[in-house]
């Protein structure tokens, strides 16, 4: 099947765009409630799952830039002037 290849590089390309929109979702300002980041982990999820099979290395590092925008984020706290963390 000489299709197989084509079909291949047009999945890679619709992950690549896919991953392009969900990564403009992930911004603070768009997921600022708790509905809204369990969505965004959730797309995040079923994305990973649909270039778990992809060759293409782009695909691969946005999924892994897309599993980083769920870490939280960690802030310095200070106690009387004294950073604790």
């Amino acid at each position: 099947m000489p299709n197989i290849g084509t079909i291949d590089v047009a999945l890679d390309e619709m992950l690549v765009n896919l991953a392009a929109i969900v990564l403009r979702l992930a911004k603070p300002e768009v997921t600022r409630t708790p509905e809204a980041r369990r969505a965004l982990a959730q797309s995040i999820h079923q994305y990973a799952v649909c270039a778990k099979r992809s060759r293409d290395p782009r695909v691969h590092e946005l999924k892994s830039q897309l599993e980083e925008t769920l870490k939280p984020s960690l802030r310095i706290v200070a106690i009387d002037g004294v950073k604790v963390a």
